[in-house]
């Protein structure tokens, strides 16, 4: 049996339960070369500027912007930890540490450093720069920027948000909900008001603090901390929400931002879900267009008969959970949906879904659904979760927004979801039950998000991208003052590092040139 490879976790809404804030990590993605050309700007960053970096911060402030950082070996790169404070508003009470990593320039003619960010909200950056960010990135960057991962507070190794033991994580995402009837719509509240409760009891005051906005003044700090007067960063997913953040509350210091898979931060968290819930629709119809046109692809008949097909799977799976090689762990509906949503953020794992439908719809076996299912959620087969990328998720989503919990209003959205995903939209919809009991305020976002006075900022959208949909994209660089709009017109999340070589020598040639693409460029 062939490995699979994982996709990235997950701006997806938890199956059966709908998304707080769009999530992502890294998609993974065959190279298929194309060529484009576009006009050229440039964006002056002098490398040889001397550092003053933590000029002009508040004197309440300066211990964090001119702390040093110790930096150690960790394998191939170096590890340190620097100190931000829990409450920006009070930042004399109280303080965390923030896990950070990096590769360090493999060339004389140094830029800088290259924060990146993977997604989620929740991934780890420090991970993900081991395992993915670095195989990423081009030649010439990895030879003239220090390659900088970090874990965002409440994520990783970055005082995690911790909530649940694996057995209580387990029985919460394979929970099929009942939003029918009033009782069942308090059963789901009440599971998630335990879930929170948790939450707080695990994690403490950090829990009100990990916000975007906090963790964007968090990013000031590390560009203080490495050195450097701007912020260049790289962020995917989420992770292009909190650099939109970042140059909304620092325009000035926007040096070289790149932000692929956009997710527009002024959208509320039913937005988000509902254009998720379309964005999915259309990858899956997608991917039943291209397993029809092969072979043993196990829909039959037209595009809607296949994707009616899956649709009757998960409903079967809700009515009666297919068997698994585990005897404990059944496949419902809510695991095989995360089962096959971990298979559509990038193309080339479409061979995998096929694998599973098959065993799903032939055999009754949802074995293979369950493994994707599993490493949707970085679950270990002994049954342990890998990181807090889950908790993380939800409890960030609820710092930043939280849906209605209107009983009305939440049916009205959901039959609106169904209405433009037949097959998948009911897994989108009740996105204010994960919320409705949390134990500490929302701390919201910002009122702007123009960035007025940024640099140029590169926005990067894929047209058939399921997790973060290509309209974000386009609504992003509208709502950045600076942004221009580069596409990627193909399949799956994200484009960077997965497309094509169109996109790869734009995005390299402004990250060392500083040469920005033609707004409305097309690859």
């Amino acid at each position: 049996m062939a490995a699979v490879t994982p996709a990235p976790l997950r701006p997806v809404s938890r199956a059966g339960r709908p998304l707080m804030r769009a999530a992502g990590l890294l998609a993974v993605g065959a190279l298929v070369l194309a060529g484009c050309s576009s006009p050229k700007n440039q964006v002056t960053v002098d490398p040889s500027a001397p550092a003053s970096a933590g000029e002009g911060v508040a004197p309440e402030l300066a211990e964090f912007y001119e702390q040093q950082p110790e930096w150690t070996a960790c394998g191939d790169l170096e590890c340190t930890t620097v100190v931000v404070p829990i409450d920006w508003e009070e930042p004399g009470g109280g303080s965390i540490e923030l896990a950070v990593n990096r590769s360090r320039a493999t060339g004389g003619d140094r830029i800088g450093s290259l924060l990146t960010n993977p997604g989620g909200p929740g991934a780890s950056g420090t991970e993900a720069l081991e395992t993915v960010v670095i195989q990423r990135m081009g030649a010439g960057v990895k030879e003239r920027y220090d390659l900088v991962g970090f874990d965002p507070r409440g994520v990783g190794k970055s005082h995690p948000v911790e909530c649940v033991d694996g057995a209580e994580m387990d029985e919460l995402v394979a929970f099929d909900a009942d939003y029918s009837t009033p009782e069942g719509l308090e059963d789901v509240e009440a599971r998630y008001g335990e879930f929170a409760a948790g939450c707080l009891e695990r994690t403490g005051e950090v829990l009100e603090h990990i916000d975007t906005v906090s963790a964007a003044r968090d990013l000031d700090v590390l560009r203080a901390v490495l050195g450097d007067e701007q912020l260049h960063y790289l962020g995917f997913s989420y992770g292009t929400a909190l650099g939109a953040t970042y140059a909304s509350l620092f325009p000035e210091r926007v040096g070289r931002l790149v932000l692929d898979g956009a997710l527009d931060p002024t959208l509320d968290s039913d937005a988000i879900a509902a254009g998720q819930a379309a964005g999915f629709e259309s990858a899956l119809r997608a991917y039943v267009t291209d397993c029809q046109a092969g072979k043993s692809c196990p829909l039959e008949g037209t595009v809607d008969e296949g994707l009616a097909a899956v649709a009757d799977l998960l409903e079967d799976a809700r009515r009666n959970p297919l068997e698994t090689t585990d005897p404990e762990r059944p496949l419902t509906a809510s695991l095989a949906f995360a089962g096959i949503a971990q298979t559509l953020y990038a193309n080339t794992l479409w061979p995998y879904l096929t694998e599973g439908l098959t065993g799903a719809i032939q055999q009754r076996d949802g074995s293979r659904l369950l493994q994707f299912a599993d490493l949707y959620y970085d679950r270990d087969p002994d049954g342990t979760y890998g990181s807090n990328t889950t908790e993380a998720f939800w409890a960030i989503g609820c710092a930043d927004d939280r849906a209605t919990t209107d009983p009305d209003e939440m049916r009205a959205s959901a039959e609106r979801m169904v209405e433009a995903a037949p097959t998948i939209g009911r897994f989108f919809g009740y996105g204010g039950v994960v919320c409705a009991r949390w134990p500490v305020p929302e701390a919201g976002g910002l009122d702007s998000y123009t960035a007025e006075g940024a640099a140029p900022i590169v926005v990067i959208g894929t047209t058939n991208d399921p997790a973060t949909p290509y309209v974000w994209a386009e609504s992003l660089s509208d709502v950045l003052s600076s942004a221009v709009l580069l596409t990627f017109e193909g399949e799956g999340h994200t484009a960077y590092g997965r497309s094509n070589e169109c996109i790869t020598g734009a995005v390299d040639a402004y990250l060392l040139e500083g040469t920005v693409p033609e707004d409305g460029t097309r690859c």
